[in-house]
């Protein structure tokens, strides 16, 4: 298996500061699933034209704030993702722990994956964006070296991660870019917090519509798992279904066990930024008056306000005092 892990022979831990430093000013917290389709948009005075996001699902999921990016923002993008490949010159990955390994490569794949996208920015969908002179997807292109081999965002997943980890919560530690996948979180993946900040992802998830939509009998579930399942879920249905029921909320919960079939159908292909990378001709490129956001990005910040605040009066969001014992979080890897 390409970059197995072994014994793990150096007790080093890699610093993701400045990466954390980038995803607490880039990203946009969107809040969690209200499990409620957003409404539709109506087109702007004099106009016929909707701009910005207008799917159902536009409130879900944290956003990376590319239209707000500058040049100098995407050299920096770029000189991290090359300082995180010139680590494997230096240290040997695979004799590193197991934690530290996985926060590595999650880390690596998300950078190279909003590197590219803001190298390319404005471009709706991701899945549509086409790199080099091949004009190769992006979940294709090989766009990071680590010790000589040329990487893929989807080699990183399925030929390191998804082999070498048993644990299919890794699965949510993964930003595709779009809307309709796990969300991008605001803190950097590390040896110490990466089985925490794995679990937030998949709680997040698994709780959205993004993630389990009930149809009838049928749980829809998202694409994302199909990729996952001959990993994780060889039954496709048993395994996958407790593995949901071990993520889900009491209602969420008890949608699973009302049906009979699980089925990999839902995704959203919008690229998740805020502006849904359209640029209203009316204002852009001149700023907006006011509040300085373009009308299609104060639209969806306001409506995520809203949410939050029926959320707040529905006591949906309530925060949690976790008592911690700290000699077993030293202990805590992800297998």
């Amino acid at each position: 298996m390409l970059f197995a892990p072994a014994p793990a022979k150096q007790d080093i831990s890699i610093d993701y500061g400045y990466w954390d430093a980038a995803l607490k000013e880039i990203v946009f917290k969107m809040g969690r699933s209200e499990r409620k389709g957003a409404p539709s948009v109506s087109a702007g005075i004099a106009t016929r034209f909707v701009y910005g996001h207008e799917s159902r699902l536009r409130l879900e999921g944290n956003r990376v704030l590319f239209s707000f990016l500058e040049d100098e923002q995407l050299e920096a993008l770029t000189a991290y993702r090359q300082d995180l490949e010139a680590v494997a010159a230096q240290v040997d990955l695979t004799s590193l722990p197991r934690n530290e390994q996985l926060a590595f490569w999650l880390n690596l794949h998300n950078v190279a994956v909003i590197e590219q996208i803001s190298r390319n920015y404005p471009v709706k969908r991701p899945a549509m964006l086409r790199l080099g002179e091949e004009r190769v997807p992006l979940d294709e292109a090989k766009i990071v070296s680590i010790a000589g081999v040329m990487l893929s965002p989807r080699d990183i997943r399925i030929k390191i991660v998804y082999p070498n980890w048993q644990d299919p919560k890794v699965i949510y530690g993964f930003f595709r870019g779009e809307i309709g996948g796990p969300s991008i979180m605001r803190e950097a993946f590390t040896g110490e917090n990466v089985s925490d900040l794995l679990d937030e992802a998949a709680d997040e998830f698994v709780n959205s519509l993004r993630g389990t939509e009930k149809r009838g009998k049928i749980m829809h579930v998202s694409r994302l798992y199909e990729e996952a399942i001959p990993f994780y879920f060889p039954d496709r249905q048993a395994s996958l279904r407790a593995h949901l029921i071990a993520y889900s909320d009491e209602d969420v919960r008890g949608l699973i066990e009302r049906t009979h079939t699980i089925e990999p159908s839902l995704w959203e292909e919008d690229i998740s930024d805020l502006a849904g990378a359209e640029f209203d001709p009316q204002y852009y490129p001149n700023p907006v008056p006011t509040n300085g956001l373009a009308p299609n990005i104060a639209r969806l910040v306001g409506e995520r306000n809203a949410k939050l605040e029926r959320m707040i009066r529905r006591g949906k969001l309530i925060g949690k005092v976790t008592v911690i014992d700290m000699e077993k979080e030293r202990k805590k890897e992800v297998e």
